[in-house]
């Protein structure tokens, strides 16, 4: 009898594709010397990580990116594995991606990238015909970062977006944002209408810490902002509303993949017809379950959170 096929996507969300190489000093790094550690590998990226926990929370859901030929197989049966659709192609020349994890006490994360052959993402890599019957795209920041990808996911996006398909984005890393200037960035998501920065994130694209100022700048942009503020929780909000959550208190593991479950719990509520006050405390019991486990997927063992069946 042959394997019952998984249900047709409703959701495509289009990023990179990393194998992370977590490490977790014994103690403060010493510069010339050794430190003892404990190192993993873990499959990751961020668009990887938020599509595995949108297939976790039971959205069907398919992933696009680009691996290095060698890895096309493994990598594909990674995403099968957390039940998410691969739509991946193989480069030739480029290695997939890798990412160099240094946890600081307290789960706090710092960042060494190589973004490998998710630089040759290309319009090949994304056919239109991959919109067909889907209610959301979501696009990672990383996958604007460079010009090659950059000009195929923004003609995915303003395709879909013609079509009536909501477009969402979330900016990624602040490094990068820095690198290619804020307004470029707001420029290519203009097709987006949710935005999920995290604080620093927003600080960058709006140019102010004050909070009330950024969500004037973002709703003036997107129909949505959502910013997530690690232990401060979460706000959402539009022109006419502002919501905010509080973080739940949990003993913190590893911080990786936060962000990218508090993305799927909120858009896996809205995809559900959820009210923006469940979607956003969604996110945030989403975000916080994922700093429990080490690495940035969920693992079998998770379960959903507690307070999910109440919200």
């Amino acid at each position: 009898m042959s394997a019952s096929l998984p249900p047709r996507p409703r959701m495509l969300v289009i990023g990179d594709v990393m194998t992370d190489v977590i490490v977790r000093p014994d103690g403060p790094l010493v510069v010339g010397s050794d430190r003892r550690a404990k190192i993993g590998l873990y499959p990751g990226g961020s668009g990887c990580n938020q599509a595995a926990w949108l297939a976790h929370l039971g959205i069907p859901v398919a992933f696009a990116g680009r691996v290095g030929r060698r890895d096309l197989g493994e990598q594909e049966q990674a995403l099968r594995d957390a039940g998410v659709v691969p739509v991946l192609a193989a480069d030739d020349t480029r290695a997939t991606g890798m990412l160099i994890v240094l946890l600081s006490e307290g789960g706090e994360r710092s960042f060494l990238t190589d973004r490998g052959a998710n630089d040759g993402l290309c319009d090949h890599d994304l056919p239109f015909s991959m919109l067909n019957q889907l209610d959301l795209v979501h696009v990672s920041g990383y996958a604007l970062f460079t010009p090659g990808p950059r000009a195929a996911v923004m003609s995915l996006m303003a395709v879909a977006r013609a079509r009536g398909i909501t477009v969402t984005v979330d900016p990624a890393s602040v490094g990068f944002l820095e690198e290619v200037g804020p307004s470029n960035f707001l420029g290519w998501t203009s097709d987006a209408s949710i935005i999920f920065p995290n604080a620093e994130e927003a600080a960058c694209l709006t140019g102010t810490r004050n909070e009330a100022e950024q969500i004037r700048f973002l709703t003036a942009r997107y129909d949505l902002a959502v910013i997530k503020r690690g232990a401060a929780g979460a706000e959402a909000a539009n022109q006419s509303i502002r919501l905010k959550a509080p973080a739940p208190q949990v003993k913190v593991v590893d911080t990786t993949g936060a962000g990218d479950a508090f993305l799927a719990g909120f858009l896996a509520a809205r995809l559900a017809g959820k009210p923006l006050d469940i979607c956003l405390n969604r996110g945030v019991a989403a975000g916080a379950a994922a700093t429990t486990v080490l690495g940035g997927r969920p693992t079998e063992s998770l379960p959903l959170p507690l307070a999910w069946g109440d919200l």
